[in-house]
């Protein structure tokens, strides 16, 4: 009876369209509003929010450190820019970013067993509960692929209400790994049951081991955000991340946020965009 409630969940948002619909949607709306959103004011707008991130392998503190310091640097050293929305890094680094940090942006941290998500939930649970003792404002875990492509959602949605509580107040990204859902219809329902387990965003990728985004994953997530608001009322925003290198992808990222789901959602607190490399391209481009 239990797991009854999250087949009701998806139920109550229902999505229809095929892949080739789709497409096509996305196509259009591209085709019809890009030109009119590539702007500097938008350009701007999309600096304010990046995720910058550094997620290395071979990541130090005193790396971490310096790219710390390149944010506190730019704080305020433009009046027509805002600083991004956030430093997003490993856990074990959160510390060094707090400890560094002067600028207002939010530190975030990957987590969970980032970024494959096969480990025990204890263990994602007290890593989380570990990176906002030190600092993190913001925690980025992935979805349990193995237990949602196997419909095991009462234990896949259980950890993520289980991560939720163990955040204390921090904000709780889901990546759902948009690249191995491969179907608009999976990505959907990921979003959903993400959002009724407590998501307060929806992040399509990691970027480390599946296809990053791409504007059909992201029209799809921002459908499943629409049909929830509706229902509930509940605000859930979108991190797009993997892949995302230039002003034109931003664009159409933000193009889609904008027309799908309204002004409402064009907010760093809504909206985010995980890179590491468009701030210095964004930059160029506002300054020329």
């Amino acid at each position: 009876m239990e797991e009854n409630r999250y087949y009701k969940a998806l139920q109550n948002h229902p999505f229809s369209l095929t892949e080739e619909e789709v497409s096509e949607k996305v196509d259009k709306l591209i085709a019809d509003k890009f030109e009119e959103n590539n702007t500097r004011e938008v350009w701007k707008f999309l600096y304010s929010c990046i995720d910058l991130t550094t997620l290395n392998t071979t990541d130090t503190k005193e790396e971490v450190w310096r790219f710390t310091e390149k944010v506190n640097e730019f704080d305020g050293s433009n009046p027509e820019i805002d600083n991004v929305a956030a430093i997003c890094v490993y856990p074990n680094l959160v510390a060094t970013v707090k400890e560094a940090l002067t600028a207002d942006v939010r530190i975030a941290a990957v987590s969970g067993g980032f970024p494959a998500s096969q480990t025990f939930t204890e263990v994602k649970i007290a890593e989380t509960a570990l990176a906002v003792a030190d600092g993190a404002d913001e925690i980025d875990i992935v979805l349990n692929l193995g237990l949602f492509l196997n419909e095991e959602y009462e234990e896949m949605c259980d950890e993520i209400g289980e991560i939720k509580e163990s955040c204390h107040g921090a904000a709780l990204k889901v990546i759902l790994e948009t690249g191995a859902l491969k179907t608009a219809a999976n990505i959907h329902s990921a979003s959903i049951l993400s959002q009724y387990s407590g998501a307060d965003f929806l992040k399509t990728s990691t970027g480390k081991i599946y296809s990053g985004a791409s504007p059909e994953a992201v029209y799809v997530m921002c459908q499943a955000v629409k049909s929830y608001y509706k229902r509930t009322k509940t605000k859930t925003g979108i991190k797009v991340s993997g892949g995302v290198s230039s002003v034109e992808d931003a664009v159409k990222y933000y193009t889609i946020v904008k027309e799908t789901l309204g002004e409402g959602w064009l907010s760093p607190t809504l909206f985010r965009i995980g890179t590491s490399r468009l701030a210095d391209i964004l930059l160029k481009e506002i300054t020329d």
